[in-house]
């Protein structure tokens, strides 16, 4: 690493104290993401990035939902909501500096991003800012920051022992990924909502592949503005009633605000080792064109959905069971 001015210190330090304020909660995180993007709209990863942080919470406030605690016993539920939190923050962790490295040098007119290596993220996304300085590529730099993020959840997160133990090599894990009820939603304030569902969580292919099929549909020119005006109007708080009350049918089922349901959680990087040192990048990542094999419009299959998690409750309360593990 070369050495720094006094001014690429002080930025340095500036990115560090921001990073961290911001990277409190689902919440901060998610807002932080939809800020920068309104600022820096060239970077279109980061609407990508507040839109699947928006239904990360909705994730955690389900578990203390109506409905999942009727379903999941609290150790159960605890345990999910550390898994989506620890991804959630660790992600933000590695990404929010590259992103305001990259603020930085649009503003002093030059790239800055022999700054990176000092925040300690991957080679192959330090040469992808730099190619994309050069190229000005947002979809290029899109896929490859879906491809980085997911590459740096991989280890700490989904082949964590804890989590792959307790959360998915676990029996209601694998049912809701089975199921489809796992699933990235695109509300509008028109009431309808888009998305693509997640099924074979734990393959990081799968997850890019995922991510760059929901890249496709937030910015299809169609739907971009009424994706961008439910995040410009909605206020983001966890509850699924975020959207749900844009619905012209009553839904089952209520989840709680998220800020009013979890504590904030203390979290450390533990391990800083570059994932594109050890992990090949795939040709199949950067470069095969997205196909969406199920319908993108979900508003009928979210109301089936609803109705299928109703008649489990209702299933768990007639066969008395106390646990579904």
């Amino acid at each position: 690493m070369s050495l720094l001015t006094i001014h690429e210190q002080n930025i340095i330090r500036q990115i560090e104290t921001e990073t961290s304020k911001k990277n409190i909660d689902n919440i901060s995180r998610t807002n932080a993401y939809f800020s920068y993007f309104k600022e820096n709209p060239d970077i279109q990863w980061s609407f990508l990035a507040s839109m699947v942080s928006r239904n990360g919470g909705w994730n955690m406030c389900d578990l203390e939902g109506s409905m999942f605690r009727q379903l999941l016993a609290p150790q159960v539920r605890k345990q999910l909501f550390f898994t989506y939190e620890r991804a959630n923050w660790l992600i933000f962790h590695d990404v929010f500096p590259q992103l305001l490295v990259y603020q930085y040098s649009t503003k002093l007119g030059r790239p800055l991003f022999h700054l990176l290596p000092y925040f300690h993220v991957s080679s192959f996304i330090q040469n992808e800012w730099h190619r994309f300085w050069r190229d000005k590529d947002s979809k290029r730099l899109t896929t490859a920051l879906i491809i980085n993020e997911q590459n740096v959840i991989q280890k700490p997160v989904i082949e964590h022992p804890v989590y792959k133990k307790k959360v998915f090599q676990s029996l209601i894990f694998n049912f809701q990924d089975w199921l489809h009820f796992s699933c990235v939603l695109f509300p509008t304030c028109g009431g309808e909502v888009y998305g693509a569902s997640v099924n074979g969580f734990r393959s990081l292919s799968k997850r890019i592949n995922l991510g760059k099929r929901l890249a496709s549909i937030l910015f299809q020119p169609r739907l971009f503005p009424h994706f961008f005006e439910f995040a410009e109007k909605t206020t983001h708080t966890g509850s699924r009633n975020d959207y749900e009350q844009y619905f012209k049918m009553k839904t089952e089922g209520t989840t709680p605000i998220l800020r009013m349901t979890y504590p904030v959680i203390k979290h450390h990087r533990q391990d800083n080792q570059d994932w594109s040192k050890v992990r090949k990048v795939s040709s199949s990542w950067l470069h095969f064109p997205v196909h969406h094999r199920h319908p993108i419009h979900l508003t009928d299959w979210y109301v089936a959905k609803s109705h299928q998690l109703q008649l489990l409750v209702s299933l768990k309360k007639a066969l008395d069971l106390k646990k579904w593990k």
